[in-house]
C-alpha cells in the first residue's frame, strides 16, 4: 500500500516538472511576428541579385617621399661656423644655409700667392735676360710655364673660397640636420637634407604574386590619414628587380601637389590586379541589428524572410555580400521600419 502511494506521488511530481517545459517549447515553436504578419502585405519593390564583375585589389603600405631629396654637404674641410637654418625651415634657391671656416683653403691661397710672386719675379728677370740674349728661349719658356702654373693654382685656390658658404641648390624644406655649429665638416659628409615638397611620390613594395598585374601608367588609389578622400596616383616606375630578402618589388607613384600632403606621411596604396564575380546589394536593402547585417529575401510567393549576410566592402553605394545570398535571389529593395518576416511584398 505504501509502495503504491510512493509510485503515484513520483509520477505526479515528474509530470508536474515536465508540464512547464512542454508549455515553453510550444510557445517557442512559432515566431509571433511571422504569425501576426502572414496576412499583412507591404508595398516594397523586389530586386533580383545578379553576380557582377568587380575589381580585385591588393593593398600595400608605403610613405610619401620627395622626388628632389638632396643631401647638402660641404666641399671643404673645416669647422662649421654658423648654420642659418633649422629643421622645418623653407629655403629658396641661393639662400645661405651654413658656412665653413676655410682655414685649409686660406693656407692654400696664401701659398699660391707666394708661389705666384716668385714666378712673377723670375719671369721679369728672365724677360730682361732674354732681351740681352743672356738666356736661351728654352730657359725662358720654362720660367714662363712656371708662372702660368702658379697663376692657375692661385685661381683654383681662390675659387675654393666660394664654397665656404653653402647655399641652397633648389627651393625646398630642411627635413634633417645632421651636424651643428662647431662640428667638423668634411668633403662629402652630409650636413643637411633638403626636400622639395612640390614634387612628391609614394614608394611602396609589392609582393611578387601581384607584380605582373601592375604596370607603369596605371592609376592607383592612395589613402592618407590627413585626407578624408583617397587620392588618385599614377604608377611612375616599377623597379624590375625584387629585394633578395623580402622578394618584393619597389613601386613608385606620382602624387598630385597638395598642401596637406607632406614628405614622410604614411600611405596605403590600393592597386587593381584584376576582376572577380561578386553579389552587390544596395545599401538601402541592408538592415543592421546588434552589429549583424541582414536582408529580407522573398520566396516564390513573395513572402519576406529575414536572412543574415556577411558584408564585404562598399562599392559605389552597394555592399558586397560575401555569404548568405546566391545569384538569382530576390530581396526587398528597401528597408521599412515596420518590416518583419512573414510579410508579403506587393511592390513590383
Amino acid at each position: 500500500m505504501l509502495l503504491s502511494k510512493l509510485k503515484r506521488f513520483t509520477v505526479l511530481r515528474y509530470a508536474g516538472a515536465l508540464l512547464p517545459a512542454a508549455m515553453l517549447l510550444a510557445s517557442c515553436s512559432h515566431e509571433p511576428e511571422s504569425t501576426a504578419a502572414q496576412a499583412v502585405s507591404i508595398n516594397v519593390p523586389l530586386i533580383t541579385l545578379q553576380a557582377a564583375d568587380v575589381a580585385e585589389h591588393t593593398i600595400s603600405s608605403g610613405s610619401v617621399t620627395s622626388d628632389k631629396r638632396i643631401s647638402i654637404a660641404s666641399r671643404l674641410s673645416g669647422y662649421i661656423g654658423n648654420i642659418a637654418v633649422r629643421e622645418g625651415d623653407r629655403v629658396k634657391q641661393g639662400d645661405a644655409m651654413f658656412r665653413v671656416d676655410p682655414v685649409d683653403v686660406m693656407q692654400a691661397v696664401n701659398q699660391a700667392r707666394a708661389d705666384l710672386r716668385d714666378a712673377e719675379t723670375d719671369r721679369a728677370r728672365y724677360t730682361a735676360l732674354l732681351k740681352e740674349n743672356a738666356v736661351s728661349k728654352q730657359q725662358f719658356d720654362k720660367v714662363q710655364l712656371r708662372y702660368a702654373v702658379a697663376k692657375s693654382k692661385l685661381t683654383q685656390a681662390e675659387n675654393q673660397l666660394q664654397y665656404a658658404e653653402v647655399k641652397a641648390p633648389v627651393d625646398g624644406t630642411v627635413v634633417k640636420k645632421l651636424l651643428n655649429t662647431g662640428d667638423l665638416a668634411s668633403p662629402g659628409a652630409t650636413v643637411l637634407i633638403l626636400e622639395n615638397a612640390q614634387q612628391l611620390s609614394v614608394e611602396t613594395y609589392i609582393s611578387e604574386r601581384f607584380i605582373a598585374a601592375i604596370h607603369e601608367g596605371d592609376e592607383a588609389s592612395v589613402e592618407l590619414a590627413s585626407l578624408r578622400q583617397p587620392l588618385k596616383a599614377v604608377i611612375r616606375q616599377v623597379v624590375p628587380a625584387a629585394d633578395p630578402l623580402t622578394h618584393q618589388f619597389l613601386v613608385k607613384l606620382s602624387m598630385p601637389q597638395m598642401p596637406e600632403v607632406l614628405p614622410g606621411m604614411f600611405a596605403e596604396v590600393r592597386f587593381a590586379i584584376g576582376s572577380r564575380k561578386a553579389l552587390l546589394v544596395p545599401l538601402t536593402a541592408v538592415v543592421e541589428r546588434h552589429g549583424l547585417h541582414g536582408v529580407y529575401v522573398a520566396d516564390a510567393d513573395n513572402t519576406l524572410h529575414y536572412r543574415l549576410i556577411r558584408p564585404g566592402r562598399e562599392i559605389d553605394g552597394r555592399i558586397e555580400a560575401l555569404a548568405g545570398l546566391s545569384d538569382g535571389d530576390r530581396i526587398a529593395a528597401e528597408i521599412r521600419p515596420d518590416m518583419v518576416s512573414g510579410m508579403q511584398a506587393s511592390g513590383s
